[in-house]
């Protein structure tokens, strides 16, 4: 089954109520993949970048400000990251760490959070490294939660999937850009490049 919730519809009355809603289906996931194309996950945000995302985001499409909270509410669910019991796996290009939002200052705090990453026993990261000979090519950036649905944020608006058929093809293309990607040494080395290039 497919749900598609157009981005006005869904934060007609600000930002935090939908990043306060989705909080039990982050409660009950054991296994959660994420991927990433285009910004850091917002689990594995700092405050400051969220608060560039946010604020972006409210700019452009949503009258009420409510980006502090909103912030707060993300913020509190870190804390899922460090409860136990759950396993957190995280993709990004690695183009994700050389285009930032809010300036050098929060990309740059944000790179050195993703170094700190590894010291989390449940939480893996992985950078699938800019290249010409890629097999699988970018796409939308998704969420998989456990085996039973897939969040897709797409430029209209936040798309659910629930179709054991289409979990199943996101599935598969986890697997192959997490084959693709690096890990651990590797993609510290990755990191610390494109910390070093904003000077």
């Amino acid at each position: 089954m497919h749900q598609s919730v157009g981005w006005k519809r869904m934060e007609q009355d600000g930002l935090a109520r939908p990043q306060r809603e989705r909080l039990p289906l982050y409660e009950r996931t054991r296994r959660f993949r994420s991927y990433s194309s285009a910004l850091v996950p917002g689990l594995i945000q700092t405050r400051g970048y969220t608060e560039a995302v946010l604020r972006a985001v409210q700019r452009r499409r949503v009258d009420v400000d409510d980006v502090a909270e909103a912030v707060e509410v993300r913020m509190e669910r870190q804390c899922l990251l460090r409860e136990g019991g759950r396993r957190f796996s995280f993709l990004v290009e690695e183009s994700v760490l050389r285009n930032g939002i809010g300036g050098a200052d929060v990309l740059a705090g944000q790179l050195c959070h993703l170094l700190t990453l590894g010291s989390l026993p449940e939480v893996g990261l992985g950078v699938v490294p800019a290249r010409a000979d890629r097999s699988r090519t970018p796409v939308e950036g998704f969420w998989i939660f456990d085996t039973a649905q897939v969040n897709v944020e797409l430029v209209s608006g936040y798309l659910t999937m629930t179709q054991p058929g289409e979990v199943a093809m996101y599935e598969e293309a986890f697997a192959e850009l997490e084959e693709s990607a690096v890990h651990g040494e590797r993609a510290h080395a990755l990191i610390r490049g494109a910390l070093a290039s904003l000077g």
